[in-house]
């Protein structure tokens, strides 16, 4: 499953959901979409414009939770 971290960079930053708008002229149907597991359906494009404004790199906005079987 893959998770998003744009939530908490973001208030880490604190970089409201209206200034990630205007930052990067993205809707804001598509900066809720990015702070949420619907992460995983986001264009590159448009995660490439939210870790610009944040500082970061594409690969920094998610995490890959895998569920390993038990040993």
């Amino acid at each position: 499953m893959i998770t998003s971290n744009i939530k908490y960079i973001m208030r880490e930053k604190e970089i409201t959901i209206h200034k990630m708008m205007e930052l990067t002229k993205l809707s804001d149907h598509s900066v809720l979409k990015a702070r949420t597991s619907r992460i995983k359906g986001c264009k590159l494009e448009t995660l490439e414009k939210i870790a610009g404004v944040l500082g970061c790199k594409v690969k920094d906005l998610f995490e890959e939770e895998t569920n390993r079987p038990a040993k």
